[in-house]
């Protein structure tokens, strides 16, 4: 494909990601943050770091566009090279990550309402995001080890982040399997198994309405288009470029996908907060927390 396609391409998809995601995931900021200061629940500390991972995505894009309208080229310091990679990446395993925390709480919540109702305090939430952050921040530095180290910084390159050399290949592609498997198989894993799990308890209980069995499916549906739309293809060429010793040429559309993982996340956001938030009265949660308290209480009575 010719160059200047390929960076009208690259500019375009990045600025209907920038004028989407931007609003919608500024909207989620002030809504999670409303939540949070009037009852936090495990979920919404979980949805507003995904909120801020995906804010810091869009923060930097406007780099990300700049070097696409200058065709592909670098023009701006180095560091800001380092910093922008580091983000751009770090945000987007920072995204699968947490959904897949969302998920198994979520499923927590409807197996094991005990266990979820000991699980409230907002400072477990805290420490597994503070976990998620680290785990996401300590892969993806390598994008400063690539770039910076003296055996295996490129000085000449005219490029971000593209064009490696062997020995920085001989460094990338193995550590790109391990992304591929801890940062994206395990967690689309957790996902698949939690939501459909999540969905066949509720399905085998006649006492939950209609819609929210289908809004669990919707939410369902959109974690698990995230990983299928905007996480694995670009993960896949991870692989690939393993067995093929470089880098696919595909690769960058695949991560272009990624910045449509901004747009989908508030999508998210709305059948978290509108099916399941703890604080409503026709929460499954709080359904089930209210139920398993009532039975507490009457056995502590008859006793």
């Amino acid at each position: 494909m010719d160059q200047a396609v390929k960076s009208e391409v690259i500019l375009s998809v990045y600025i209907i990601s920038f004028l989407i995601g931007l609003p919608a995931n500024l909207l989620s900021l002030y809504a999670f943050s409303v939540k949070i200061h009037s009852r936090p629940l495990p979920t919404d500390i979980l949805l507003l770091n995904l909120t801020v991972s995906d804010l810091l995505f869009l923060i930097i894009l406007p780099l990300k566009m700049y070097e696409a309208a200058s065709g592909m080229e670098w023009h701006l310091p180095s560091f800001l090279c380092s910093i922008t990679s580091f983000t751009f990446f770090s945000t987007i395993y920072t995204s699968s990550l947490l959904l897949m925390a969302v998920s198994v709480v979520r499923y927590i919540g409807v197996a094991y309402p005990v266990t979820y109702h000991r699980l409230l305090k907002p400072v477990y939430a805290i420490i597994i995001s503070a976990a998620i952050w680290l785990i996401s921040a300590a892969h993806c530095s390598i994008t400063f080890i690539t770039q910076h180290h003296p055996t295996l910084s490129s000085k000449n390159s005219s490029v971000c982040y593209e064009n490696f050399t062997e020995q920085q290949l001989k460094i990338l592609l193995p550590l790109r399997v391990e992304f591929f498997f801890v940062l994206c198989l395990i967690p689309l894993l957790m996902c698949v198994y939690c939501y459909m799990r999540l969905i066949l308890i509720l399905y085998s209980r006649p006492r939950i309405s209609r819609m929210q069995k289908q809004k669990a499916i919707g939410m369902a549906s959109g974690t698990l288009a995230v990983f299928l739309i905007c996480v694995l293809p670009y993960n896949v060429s991870h692989l690939m470029g393993y067995f093929m010793g470089k880098s696919p040429k595909w690769r960058y559309y695949t991560l272009l996908l990624s910045t449509f993982n901004t747009c989908i996340d508030p999508i998210i956001f709305y059948f978290s907060s509108s099916a399941f938030h703890c604080t409503s009265k026709k929460s499954i949660f709080r359904k089930q927390v209210l139920a398993v308290a009532g039975i507490q209480m009457q056995a502590t009575s008859s006793s």
